[in-house]
């Protein structure tokens, strides 16, 4: 249910709500937020909360940095580790100069063009994420070490596997914020796991996809570990990914999966340095069950994109290759060109790579295409990329690529 101003505001009087969070992203979607007190919700939505932007990496200069934060009440949350009474709740915000314009850094902002775009072209594309997460103990001070948690593998269950706790207040606490988890369960590495989620519109899937992080890191804590999403938190173990699956509907009832696919694979290299943006993402590209490879086929998790089976609301791509260092909202953008770029030409997927891409040989891998090899790779191929030229702003392809 979207929730109006008025409903916000009757909310926090009815509930004893003290202080209101406003979040937002940087560039590289690491969370911010500022906290206000009930009595200055009128004005956050009436004129904004104003923010420094020259503190924020990527936003700006002291030349010219005062923004203002605009709060979405259909993103009210409570945070639930709070105290019941005098109670916190958070919302995501937009982003705008002070003469009310949008602010071109605002990722989130960018997706909802995005989603706005496809709409215009009478498509929605709907996301569902799965998250990966090592947990490792802390030390005196509560500062991380890289002892893990358990020694568990996948899908074992406790006592091997020490995190079940954790994985149930964690998905118990999302769900008293409305957002719905589908599955969780230990994975392959030592204290490594993994938690998923139905599929929503673009824009909630992202700000759950920050809410989670969140919410992972503040229940591990509470259980004196810390939560790691990098791509590599050990050299010989399983990295972590986030298997973004999308869905795709047509206004003509159309099934233009295939073609949505086809417009990812000719940009994913183009757009990669966004999904894999550290130089530990390219660490664990290729090994482990993680794609090196752009291809596809039908089950099989040894490509950059899967279709599992399913049909009717079932019927999805799993796209591989991102991990969580990546902005869900820049990522989702840019999916959302790339995919609709593809229906509207009407592309035709190439064939389906069948077969195990870790265990082929040197011949049968011959000629197929592969990812860049690093972030570097990556980064020289964005800059030239005139797709990517014409969908983000510059100064958000020279924060990532320079």
């Amino acid at each position: 249910m979207k929730l109006t101003i008025q409903d916000v505001k009757d909310y926090i009087e009815q509930e004893d709500v003290t202080f209101i969070r406003l979040a937002f992203c940087d560039v590289f979607g690491k969370q911010k937020n500022i906290s206000i007190m009930t009595t200055e919700l009128d004005r956050a939505f009436e004129t904004g909360i104003a923010i420094d932007a020259s503190a924020v990496k990527g936003f700006g200069s002291e030349e010219k940095s005062d923004l203002f934060l605009f709060p979405d009440a259909s993103t009210l949350a409570v945070l639930p580790w709070r105290p019941s009474q005098g109670s916190v709740v958070r919302m995501y915000c937009d982003i705008r100069y002070p003469d009310g314009t949008p602010f071109e850094m605002d990722c989130r902002n960018m997706l909802k063009e995005a989603v706005k775009y496809a709409q215009s072209k009478g498509y929605s594309v709907n996301f569902g994420a799965e998250h990966e997460f090592y947990l490792f103990r802390t030390d005196d001070e509560g500062y991380p070490t890289k002892q893990v948690h358990d020694r568990a593998g996948y899908m074992d269950i406790a006592p091997e596997d020490r995190g079940v706790n954790v994985r149930r207040e964690i998905c118990l606490t999302l769900s008293e914020m409305g957002i719905l988890p589908e599955s969780s369960h230990h994975e392959e590495g030592p204290g490594q796991h993994e938690i998923d989620f139905k599929y929503s519109d673009a824009l909630s899937a992202a700000d759950n996809s920050i809410t989670f992080k969140s919410v992972v890191a503040t229940i591990a804590e509470q259980y004196g570990l810390y939560a790691d999403f990098s791509p590599k938190p050990l050299p010989d173990e399983s990295g972590n990914g986030v298997h973004i699956n999308i869905s795709v509907k047509s206004g003509s009832g159309e099934d233009c999966l295939e073609s949505f696919m086809a417009g990812v694979l000719r940009r994913v290299k183009e757009i990669t340095a966004f999904l894999n943006p550290t130089e530990d993402s390219y660490k664990r590209l290729g090994a482990k069950k993680a794609p090196k490879y752009i291809t596809w086929s039908k089950e099989n998790r040894s490509q950059l994109i899967r279709i599992p089976a399913g049909s009717g609301e079932q019927r999805r791509m799993e796209l591989r290759s991102p991990d969580a260092t990546a902005n869900p909202y820049i990522a989702c953008t840019l999916l959302i060109y790339a995919g609709i770029e593809g229906i509207e030409e009407g592309m035709t997927a190439p064939a389906p790579t069948d077969l195990n891409l870790y265990s082929a040989t040197e011949e049968q891998l011959s000629g197929i295409e592969i990812l860049p090899g690093s972030l570097d790779d990556a980064n020289r191929i964005a800059r030239s990329s005139e797709f990517v030229k014409r969908l983000l702003p510059q100064r958000v392809i020279d924060t990532y690529t320079l």
